[in-house]
């Protein structure tokens, strides 16, 4: 990593600053997130920045081959098929551990998801770190050439595809309860889009609508999609008046099968040097003896959810649908961010964002996670400082 911006930023830290720019959050919209934001960004080396580039072009790359939709067929077919699936997806989320392979340190890919991030809020939290560090000035969370400007007029432009806001949505399951909800609310207010869970929607014919906060019926031309359907098909208690399955006089902004197609699924064929060994459980051979350098994964789910750290043969044998499983090999994250009190550990999200007309995707922003524990995850850093959701800067 950086070293010369790491010891400016330490040298200038304070926990007053650190509350200051977390209250500042929380003045936006009277709400403060209930995940935990870290101390400082992650300060990305010019070494590392080109690793990541070329690991992210390779993963691009194999979504690009042709015959990748005949070969992510099936991860379609095991969930929803979507009607109306447009050629590529518009958002992709590419997560690399901070690791060490041989005395160096590369990043490994951990998981690709054709599903939008936080791709607001990352925005203005390195706008409410530069408050309290006037010397990230000099740095940059973007890629590809871009500015803060010039990355909200790509993710406005892929969102509302020319739509008024008033007939684009963002919908979710229960939005009011979501993690992510922050990401919501700067989405709604860059974009003027309404916020909306799945049971406010209704169909008249062959189209969608909603209720506007006047009551009238207002026409969906377009839906930011942000629902995960394993979390969907668990609330049971929802009262749906619409099937997603059906053909809809609708446009996605992120197309919900991208989700399927783009996972862990994908991940047993990517092979290379970024690339970590793993295994579908359907087509497993023989459970390896050294279990305790593995984890099982389920395919589809999302932050973590169901993931086995410390797998037993047993995990393995109980798991009934073996096509919605992988077998990963472990990598050890190494810990190589200097906090004022240790080391931390870092994992990089490169939040991508690939228009219609567009025939390459833009490497446009990232997310960083931090972690004092086992797993990046929530439950492994609790009363952790120096730990949680943060951004990768680079310098200009």
């Amino acid at each position: 990593m950086e070293t010369s911006a790491r010891k400016q930023f330490n040298e200038q830290f304070s926990t007053k600053k650190y509350q200051k720019m977390l209250q500042s959050i929380e003045d936006d919209f009277g709400y403060f997130p209930t995940f935990r934001i870290a101390e400082s960004p992650l300060f990305v080396s010019d070494a590392f920045k080109s690793q990541l580039l070329e690991a992210c072009s390779e993963v691009i790359s194999f979504i690009q081959q042709p015959g990748f939709k005949e070969l992510t067929q099936k991860a379609v077919e095991l969930n929803k098929n979507i009607p109306k699936e447009d050629e590529h997806p518009e958002f992709l989320a590419i997560d690399f551990g901070v690791c060490e392979e041989n005395g160096e340190i590369i990043p490994k890919l951990i998981e690709v998801q054709g599903f939008p991030s936080l791709f607001h809020f990352q925005a203005n939290l390195f706008e409410k770190f530069k408050v309290e560090y006037p010397f990230l000035e000099s740095y940059s969370p973007y890629l590809s050439g871009l500015n803060k400007d010039s990355y909200l007029s790509l993710l406005q432009k892929i969102i509302l595809n020319n739509h008024l806001p008033e007939n684009v949505i963002l919908l979710e399951v229960e939005p009011e309860k979501q993690n992510t909800k922050i990401d919501f609310y700067y989405a709604s207010k860059t974009l003027g889009i309404p916020i909306l869970c799945v049971t406010d929607i209704f169909p008249i014919g062959n189209k969608l609508f909603y209720k506007n906060e006047l009551g009238d019926s207002i026409p969906i031309h377009r839906i930011y999609n942000r629902v995960i359907f394993d979390e969907l098909d668990m609330r049971t208690d929802l009262n749906l008046k619409f099937d997603f399955t059906k053909v809809w006089e609708v446009e996605w902004a992120g197309h919900p099968n991208w989700f399927f197609r783009i996972s862990k699924f994908i991940l047993p064929y990517l092979q290379g040097k970024y690339f970590i060994e793993t295994t579908l459980l359907s087509e497993l051979n023989a459970i390896p003896e050294d279990l305790e350098n593995y984890v099982l994964k389920p395919i589809f789910s999302f932050s973590g959810a169901g993931v086995v750290f410390h797998v037993k043969k047993e995990d393995i044998e109980a798991v009934q649908q073996k096509d919605l499983y992988v077998l990963q090999k472990k990598v050890f994250y190494k810990p190589i961010v200097q906090s004022t009190n240790g080391l931390v550990k870092a994992e990089i999200r490169m939040l991508c964002l690939w228009p219609k007309e567009e025939a390459q995707p833009t490497i446009a922003n990232t997310l960083v996670r931090f972690s004092r524990g086992e797993m990046i995850g929530v439950k492994f850093n609790k009363d952790k400082d120096w730990v949680g959701g943060t951004t990768g800067v680079f310098k200009l």
